[in-house]
């Protein structure tokens, strides 16, 4: 600390406080040392004096009354008798002499034996009288203190004198042996009341940080400058509520009276609120008091420590501008949050009529007290709007409100604002209209006047109109009224409904657009998909589709989901339902060319595995040739599909799958599984095989094919999704087609799917065995006349005879051609169905090609004749061979098979 002030920190030269309180401590010390040292002497030679006077009064007084004292008084020569016994007693009391002597002061005893006999030096009188005489007498030796006491005989009489001294100095010698003892007790006391100052001086010197007395000083003159500078009140009040300290500012603010400091704060007329905030030392932060005119925005902390109470410090600050301030900080910061609110709460679905409803929704209550919204008719059908929307047909799409409502136009009336009115014109210039007074009927009246007066008559007091403006086009119009809320719109109002109104046109625009390209993909979509059932009495088939929500599920919310029922030759049926990855145009696109490449691929009877086979060499090429024009975005980045067989005849179905889920299968007793088709991968990878999987399905068994949309959603998992179809399925197995798809959605989908859905459901029916005649035919050319019998009769008991001529020429010529041509068993099976089908197998796989015979030539008119005469006829492949197979039209059906064609149609 000392170095702030331009000086290093010295302790020899003293200069800190804490320095000076050491030496002043030290010097004290010593001279309390000093000075006891001193007086301990003093002392000392006090007690030497009368150690020395007690000691010879009591020599004198104990040699005095020794025994035989009496008797060697009165013997004749005294001096031998005393000598000895009082050098004796001398030495032993460490006295300087014992004299004895008679009335007279002769000497019996000395410890100079040639004094013996010569007079006492000193006064005896008084101890001749009986007393006892004490005297301090120099001497040779130094300062030396006697006693003469007397000698009484047995009768009381003083018969001699005993006299014995002693000097100071033998006596002070006794206590100077003291000396080191005391001068060391001495310096201990000294060491530590040295090191006590030190540690006190440590103390001082970190509380004072290092600092002098002229620095201490100026530090508290520059603490008292701003203490009383400061643009704050501070009052620092002790423990027992008492005032101790209060600045300029703080008298200012509380209007206190000049000399306050020692007073309780309960009596400097502050306010009640205020005045036992400070009695209290409670710790407050910016707690508002009103102080006269004045709002103080108080800050209070205890000074206690240990939970002792030592006082508070509280300061003030007047924040009346202040609070004016932040009343409108307050406003501009609710504006901010409704801006905020409404960009989460206004646009939350891509549709146009819902995003114009949660405009008046969040309007109303927080804004105005009733709000409408109309659009423009184009806007509302999904066409670009035009550059204005002055004099274009409205319609009122939403309204919300408090209170009453009746004038208003309903939902739904299409209004047509009139260029010549203020509403009119704003329209026109895409400006705002304010109408602060509505009483005034300023003009906006003039597009309804006795609606306006009904509004007037309401309550509505104020309106701000705001045109929904996007890229430089009107939408429509947003109308904000109060009738409730008593303060009428302003200049910063239409600003703020300005703002809100533009960035919900934003909102209205895009779900327009996203409006038009939804609808564009589900036109699309479903013009690719089927239009109805085709007829066949294979399956009775009921099939739904659901396109996701719009604005969920991608660009228009539809996918590339699709589904197929593609009638094959002897009264089979194929089973299609394929999911193309994506949504939007470029998915439902794709889905449209793989739908029409499974049509074409079926037409050549190939087995579901091929079928897949080429289906994906399909895909590969086709991102080939997207990877090689730049355009990787229209590559089919994933597709699945499963195509499935089904022969009535037989009851046999045939399954692939192309990462594809696998189809349900309900037997007519309930039971239900999923078929264990082989997974095969999605189209698109390239050079992997697919497999089969070979059903027998009795009949009436129902075969239900799905897409992932309907057993995936980020609620379920997709095992509980499966899971919970078959137990739908399976719950009531008498149930048609068209309920098991009913309950299944209701079911599986929720209210706004997120991907569409395609749904295939078929019950199976078995031709019955007398709609089927099959023959072996030998390999004879003498056998086609008895087939030909043969086929006439069974014709006649299916009332089809006028049929014959043609069926017997069509089977001539195939079995003629496949016993000429062909290699081992030739079969024959005839079949009654929609259409009369006739099939001649083989185990060759050659196949015959139709061509125009020459004039001169004799053969190769066969075929042609066939397919003239046969309405289809084709050939397919089997394992073990190949088959021919003619279809001709029956003429009249009877009532049952139309009853049964009708009842296998149903509608998706």
């Amino acid at each position: 600390m000392a170095e702030r002030y331009g000086r290093p920190r010295s302790v020899l030269r003293m200069r800190t406080v804490a320095g000076q309180v050491f030496l002043l401590q030290v010097a004290i010390v010593l001279l309390l040392v000093g000075a006891s040292i001193v007086a301990l002497v003093l002392q000392s030679h006090a007690d030497s004096e009368r150690e020395a006077l007690n000691r010879s009064t009591a020599v004198a007084q104990t040699f005095a009354d020794s025994p035989g004292m009496d008797a060697a008084l009165r013997s004749r020569d005294p001096s031998a008798i005393l000598q000895p016994s009082a050098e004796d007693a001398r030495k032993d009391a460490d006295v300087d002499f014992i004299v004895v002597m008679n009335t007279d002061g002769i000497r019996y005893t000395s410890p100079v034996p040639s004094e013996i006999g010569g007079r006492f030096v000193g006064d005896i009188g008084p101890a001749v009288a009986g007393h006892v005489v004490t005297e301090r007498v120099p001497s040779n030796l130094g300062p030396l203190i006697q006693a003469v006491v007397p000698v009484f005989a047995d009768d009381g009489t003083v018969i001699g004198v005993v006299s014995s001294g002693v000097t100071v100095e033998r006596v002070s010698g006794a206590v100077e042996d003291q000396f080191p003892l005391l001068f060391g007790a001495a310096a201990v006391v000294l060491l530590l009341t040295t090191g006590g100052t030190a540690l006190v001086t440590r103390r001082l010197r970190r509380q004072t940080h290092g600092l002098g007395p002229e620095e201490m000083t100026r530090m508290y003159e520059h603490h008292d400058a701003v203490l009383h500078a400061v643009r704050e009140g501070v009052l620092i009040v002790g423990g027992d509520g008492r005032l101790l300290l209060a600045n300029d500012e703080a008298r200012r603010l509380l209007e206190l009276p000049a000399k306050v400091e020692g007073r309780q704060v309960t009596e400097l007329g502050l306010d009640p609120a205020t005045a036992r905030l400070l009695a209290s030392g409670h710790a407050v932060t910016d707690e508002v008091h009103q102080v006269g005119d004045r709002l103080l925005a108080v800050n209070q902390r205890p000074t206690s420590r240990d939970g002792s109470a030592l006082g508070s410090v509280a300061t003030f600050r007047d924040t009346t501008e202040l609070q004016a301030l932040s009343g409108r900080a307050d406003v501009a910061q609710a504006r901010l949050k409704l801006l905020y609110d409404a960009g989460t709460e206004i646009g939350t679905t891509l549709d146009v009529v819902r995003t114009c409803e949660e405009v008046a929704e969040f309007a109303v209550g927080r804004f105005c007290d009733f709000a409408t919204v109309d659009l423009v008719e184009t806007v509302l059908r999904g066409e670009e709007p035009r550059s204005t929307g002055a004099g274009a047909d409205m319609r009122r799409v939403a309204a919300a409100g408090l209170g009453e409502t009746t004038a208003h136009f309903s939902l739904g009336t299409t209004i047509r604002y009139l260029p010549t009115t203020r509403m009119g014109a704003g329209l026109g210039k895409g400006e705002a209209i304010l109408e602060q007074e509505l009483g005034g009927y300023a003009g906006w009246q003039q597009q309804s006047p006795a609606r306006a007066e009904k509004l007037v008559a309401a309550g509505f007091h104020s309106m701000i109109a705001v045109p929904l403006r996007a890229r430089g086009a009107i939408l429509g119009v947003a109308m904000f009224w109060r009738s409730q809320t008593s303060e009428a719109f302003d200049e910063e109002d239409r600003s703020l409904a300005e703002e809100l109104v533009a960035r919900a046109a934003v909102s209205v625009d895009n779900a327009r657009r996203y409006d038009r390209e939804h609808t564009m993909a589900v036109t699309l979509q479903r013009s690719l998909l089927p239009r109805g059932l085709p007829e066949q009495t294979a399956l009775d088939m009921a099939y739904r589709y659901r396109p996701a929500q719009a604005g969920l599920g991608g660009s228009g919310g539809v996918g590339g989901d699709w589904f197929d029922i593609i009638p094959l030759p002897g009264a089979r049926v194929a089973l299609v339902v394929g999911d193309v990855v994506g949504h939007g145009l470029h998915a439902a696109a794709t889905m449209g060319r793989l739908r029409t490449a499974v049509h074409n691929f079926s037409t050549l009877d190939l087995p579901p595995d091929e079928l897949l086979w080429h289906l994906d060499e399909l895909v590969v090429r086709l991102d080939q040739e997207a990877a090689a024009s730049g355009e990787e975005e229209v590559q089919v980045t994933g597709a699945t599909c499963l195509y499935a067989i089904y022969d009535p005849a037989s009851g046999r179905c045939t399954v692939a799958r192309a990462g594809h889920h696998r189809p349900l299968v309900v037997h007519p007793d309930g039971t239900a599984f999923y078929a264990d088709v082989p997974g095969g991968p999605p189209l698109g990878l390239g050079g992997l095989p697919f497999e089969t999987l070979e059903l027998v399905l009795p009949e009436h068994s129902a075969l239900v094919l799905y897409t992932k949309g309907l057993v995936e959603d980020r609620d379920r998992d997709m095992d509980e999704g499966l899971a919970l179809l078959r137990e739908i399925v399976a719950g009531e197995a008498g149930r048609s087609p068209d309920e098991i798809c009913d309950a299944v959605l209701g079911a599986l989908l929720p209210e706004h799917p997120k991907d569409d859905v395609a749904l295939l459901v078929g019950r199976t029916r078995m031709l019955d065995s007398g709609e089927v005649a099959e023959w072996d035919v030998p390999s004879d050319p003498s056998a086609v006349g008895e087939v030909r019998n043969a086929v006439t009769h069974k014709l006649g008991e299916w009332d089809l005879g006028e049929e014959a001529f043609t069926t017997e020429l069509i089977l001539s010529e195939l079995v003629t051609n496949a016993i000429r041509y062909a290699i081992g068993p030739i079969r024959v099976r005839l079949i009654r169905d929609r259409t009369l089908i006739c099939e001649v197998s083989d185990h060759s796989s050659t196949s015959p090609h139709l061509r125009q015979a020459a004039s001169t030539d004799e053969g190769g008119r066969g075929l042609f004749l066939v397919a003239q005469f046969a309405d289809r006829w084709g050939t397919r492949y089997t394992p073990d061979g190949k088959v021919i197979w003619t279809e001709q039209p029956i003429a009249e059906e009877d009532e049952e098979g139309e009853a049964e064609g009708a009842e296998g149609e149903s509608a998706g």
